[in-house]
């Protein structure tokens, strides 16, 4: 297994995940850790979009601001090079750009949603995950053993 975070190059060739979804400084907890130390005996590239260096007070979210262009850049470049994209909504996190790129990447068979419970937004998440046939699972547990099980081979 090999994990890649923001500015990191993006390999070429070998199965990739990506980790989407709740990041809310202070409000999400580091579940993408929890995804990786699980998937270490695989081969899989696994793209993780919580940059180390991230400035939440200094990176003002413009266009114009280089860092904060860059993040964006390569979390799209990201899911567009995945095979796999999981996407996971955190309970009493917001997550506006997540249901974004979820609507953005729901019809190219990729992705792999838990809504838990309790996420703000379950019932327009389940409808979008309904209406494109996107497989949902109850826990983070369930998402890594399908992972595992059916989409690593």
């Amino acid at each position: 297994m090999l994990e890649i975070k923001p500015p990191e190059k993006i390999p070429k060739g070998g199965k990739k995940l990506f980790l989407g979804g709740s990041i809310e400084q202070g409000k999400a907890t580091d579940w993408q850790k929890e995804v990786v130390v699980k998937l270490k005996d695989t081969n899989l590239t696994i793209l993780n979009p919580r940059r180390d260096s991230w400035d939440k007070y200094n990176w003002k979210q413009s266009i114009d601001n280089p860092d904060f262009r860059s993040q964006v850049d390569w979390e799209l470049s990201s899911q567009e090079s995945a095979d796999i994209i999981l996407m996971y909504f955190e309970p009493g996190t917001l997550s506006p750009v997540s249901m974004i790129e979820l609507g953005l990447f729901a019809k190219t068979g990729k992705l792999i949603v838990v809504c838990p419970n309790g996420f703000w937004r379950k019932g327009n998440i389940d409808i979008i995950c309904k209406r494109y046939r996107i497989m949902q699972k109850n826990s983070i547990e369930e998402a890594i053993e399908l992972i595992k099980r059916e989409l690593i081979k």
